[in-house]
């Protein structure tokens, strides 16, 4: 498998990205459920929230690596088979999933920030709380974000049942690619 994508098929590291954004997506939606039913007296009280903000944190590093990735190095070819219409909605729910993302991890920072104290990554390093200005900030943003994090998932799903799709009834290899195994 190349580095790079080719005309035919995604490169490991597009298909790398893809993967574990995916995977941080639902196991971040997993831990935000449930950590909103945690008590105070429970031991994860303050640890989940933590790893939640800290991993949500570096998400937001690796889709600005994928956005930067994805300019620098073209996705293949659309397939022939695929008409103007698929195409469109191909774009545009791709858009949808990238423009989701980066409002569900801002929600969060405004969250996290709303008291005015850095978001710490880890303990590695901090990030700052530049705006936090926003009247109600943490409940407005908190409502946003639940519902862009249930948007995403449920549109994400949508995303891999049309992958299924593609792959079962139209036979064509959609899939194959972001698997890293479509015929060059």
């Amino acid at each position: 498998m190349r580095w790079r994508n080719t005309a035919n098929n995604y490169g490991f590291i597009s298909i790398l990205l893809h993967w574990v954004i995916a995977l941080a997506v639902f196991g971040l939606f997993g831990l935000g459920l449930w950590m909103v039913g945690l008590t105070y007296y429970s031991s994860w009280y303050r640890t989940a929230p933590d790893i939640h903000k800290s991993v949500g944190l570096l998400l937001f590093m690796l889709m600005v690596l994928r956005v930067v990735w994805r300019y620098l190095n073209t996705g293949p070819a659309p397939l022939a088979s695929h008409g103007r219409w698929v195409r469109l909605a191909t774009k545009g729910g791709h858009g949808l999933l990238y423009l989701g993302l980066f409002a569900l991890m801002f929600s969060g920072y405004l969250i996290s920030t709303a008291d005015g104290r850095p978001i710490s990554v880890f303990g590695w390093f901090d990030v700052p709380a530049t705006l936090t200005s926003i009247p109600a900030q943490a409940d407005v943003a908190g409502v946003v974000h639940e519902y862009l994090a249930w948007g995403l998932v449920i549109f994400s799903v949508l995303h891999g049942l049309a992958a299924l799709k593609h792959h079962f009834i139209d036979r064509d290899p959609t899939l194959q690619r972001m698997l890293g195994r479509a015929p060059e």
